[in-house]
């Protein structure tokens, strides 16, 4: 197999020595509000705190080539015209090599003995991305080039960018006053932000227009003002507004030479939006090109983001015998755990961050593995999750991060959400012993009229289970559980339907194991809660629903060899050794065995044993066996 990089473990980075990668390999930048995406070709994008809703800077997934539109530098010497990250001019280079830190990108290309290093990260007191590129003349000769940088503004709000032509073509607009190029879109009229791209040296030109820069018919390969050497100083009014600055080097050999750009957001208050008319007031944003504007601030905040990880990456370390083990354990794996709170799956090269929002389900499970990093973030999380629950203890399944309100386009009646509340809270009062956090008061689908304890929401939680179950005793499924795509209410039959369940079939019926086990697990959660705050006659109230949930389990979930998966609309078995397809399905074996169930009677060994002979492979564990080989429409 062909070797695309290595982990670098005593600088925590994965360096990629090859561009052409499988797909692109990415990294997440930023710690709070200020976020972006990076692959290893410098492609991606970044928005404040909403993916959707404050998108800063463009990009088109799906898109022929593969990974186009990022942050781009191009280099003209003397007409060889490359980039450092391979793309998008895709010159051969002398050296190329990527390396993904925590939370910063060093993209380094070298050509015809130049070297151009650029380090990419989101400094942690700042909104805003930062571009150091460093240059070195490796020659025995004096270089003169010019560097071009670009990127392309996206008009704030995502869906619309990629969907509202008629009225974008329109509503671009810019700015340029010294360095800076600042993306006003849409501010003068009803926002009170934006967005800026600035560098700390004297510019020989700047582009603002998209079709002027690259040519009509060009792309991001063959930008036209690249290939003719000079910046054109096209101003945007409309179309596709860019930003992209250009600035000649002359470097003798030997000498380096450093440039900070930076990639800001800025939000002013309504009522201080321009300085004179037309001309935005850019206080804040000189604040931040002041603050962060020389080589030396971005080392310093550089070298504060990682002591920032140092920090986190210390609270939890192993030492074992294998390399590998230390280095998920102590760097990789609370990495991905941070990524995956700050993200929720919202944005990424497979999620748009158009759709989804913040998965309520997801964003509970991702606080156990971030709690102990920072349970202060943690805390303000979970309210914010519980602050999208109903009234009957249901819950939005995503929310948007900028609003913090519901996606009514997805709505709620995910049966399994409101147990994972339970785990978020329980987890988070183990690790910070914070109890307060029960007393305070969170709203129900965000309506401050109708504010109860936390600890209110965990009681509708679990009785939301209580009230909603169906003819075995089992809970109702609703749209689906953790396995999103068994949607047994769905029945979705021609192409106009929607395959995301947002139309149902009426009826009580579909029925799942899975949200029963979780029912005791987490219940039991719940259960042990009332008793330590002495609540202990609504701990016995529970305790009673809990174990009434267990023997429903062994009595109606139990398929002799393993546990069923679920029951269907019509009350047929799903999981079942009498199915001709799908016989056994992984998530109820591991989760009804972790809620202690069959412990005292060999079924959950003989289910985990059933795991081993018919879900386990070369690869891992299959999610069921024997594999579904067409659509069966009453499972989604």
């Amino acid at each position: 197999m062909k070797k695309f990089g290595y982990f670098d473990d005593n600088r925590r980075e994965y360096v990629i020595t090859v561009p052409q990668t499988p797909y692109p390999w990415i990294n997440y930048l930023g710690t709070k509000d200020f976020f972006s995406l990076i692959s290893n070709t410098a492609g991606g994008y970044c928005f404040y705190k909403d993916a959707r809703l404050r998108r800063i800077t463009r990009y088109r997934y799906n898109n022929v080539p593969l990974d186009s539109g990022g942050r781009y530098f191009y280099i003209n010497e003397q007409g060889d015209i490359w980039s450092p990250g391979c793309k998008s001019v895709k010159a051969l280079l002398e050296k190329y090599e990527c390396r993904h830190g925590m939370n910063y990108t060093i993209i380094n290309g070298m050509r015809n003995g130049l070297e151009v290093e650029v380090l990419f990260f989101v400094p942690l007191h700042h909104p805003c991305e930062i571009h150091r590129v460093k240059l070195t003349n490796h020659g025995n000769r004096e270089k003169t080039f010019t560097l071009f940088s670009f990127i392309e503004w996206c008009l704030w709000n995502a869906y619309d960018d990629m969907t509202n032509f008629q009225r974008n073509f329109s509503t671009g607009e810019v700015e340029i006053e010294g360095n800076a190029i600042y993306h006003k879109t849409e501010y003068r009229e009803r926002r009170n932000h934006y967005a800026f791209y600035w560098v700390n040296e004297d510019i020989a030109g700047f582009d603002t227009d998209r079709e002027i820069f690259l040519g009509l018919y060009n792309g991001f390969e063959n930008p036209a003002v690249v290939f003719n050497g000079k910046s054109l100083n096209s101003v945007a009014h409309g179309w596709s507004p860019i930003a992209s600055h250009s600035l000649h080097i002359t470097l003798a050999p030997e000498e380096s030479r450093e440039l900070v750009f930076i990639l800001g957001y800025v939000e002013n208050d309504v009522h201080e939006k321009f300085i004179a008319p037309k001309v935005i007031n850019k206080e804040k944003a000189f604040r931040m090109q002041q603050e962060l504007g020389t080589p030396v601030a971005v080392r310093q905040a550089f070298d504060e983001l990682k002591t920032y990880w140092d920090r986190l990456l210390s609270i939890y370390t192993l030492q074992s015998p294998d390399d590998k083990l230390n280095r998920m354990v102590n760097s990789w794996n609370p990495y991905q755990c941070m990524i995956t709170f700050n993200f929720s799956r919202s944005a990424s090269y497979f999620e748009s961050g158009i759709g989804r929002g913040m998965g309520f389900r997801d964003s509970n499970q991702d606080i156990i593995g971030f709690v102990h990093m920072e349970p202060q973030q943690a805390r303000q999380r979970i309210i914010d999750l519980a602050s999208t629950q109903m009234e009957d203890g249901s819950a939005y399944h995503q929310y948007q991060p900028l609003t913090k309100k519901g996606n009514h386009e997805i709505g709620s009646n995910f049966n399994d959400d409101p147990l994972w509340l339970i785990l978020s809270v329980t987890a988070y009062l183990k690790e910070t012993g914070d109890f307060s956090i029960l007393e305070e008061k969170v709203p129900y689908n965000n309506d401050a009229s109708k504010a109860a304890p936390l600890l209110d929401h965990l009681k509708r939680s679990f009785y939301h289970v209580v009230h909603h179950r169906g003819p075995h005793g089992l809970p109702l499924i609703g749209r689906a559980d953790w396995n999103d795509c068994l949607n047994l209410n769905c029945f979705s039959t021609t192409c106009d339907e929607s395959f995301q369940t947002t139309e149902n079939k009426e009826g009580g019926v579909a029925e799942s194991i899975f949200i029963a086990a979780m029912f005791v697990l987490y219940g039991q959660e719940y259960v042990d809660l009332c008793h330590y705050l002495g609540h202990h006659g609504e701990a016995e109230v529970a305790a009673k629903y809990v174990e009434e949930m267990k023997q429903v389990i062994e009595k109606y979930g139990w398929d002799g060899e393993w546990f069923l998966r679920a029951y269907n609309h019509f009350g047929e078995k799903i999981g079942s050794k009498e199915c001709e397809e799908g016989k056994i399905f992984i998530e109820t074996q591991g989760f009804c065995v972790m809620a202690g169930i069959g412990l005292n009677n060999g079924k959950a060994k003989k289910a985990l044993e059933s795991v081993k002979k018919y879900l386990d492979c070369p690869y891992g564990l299959v999610l069921n066996y024997p594999a579904f080989s067409s659509y069966r429409v009453e499972m989604g």
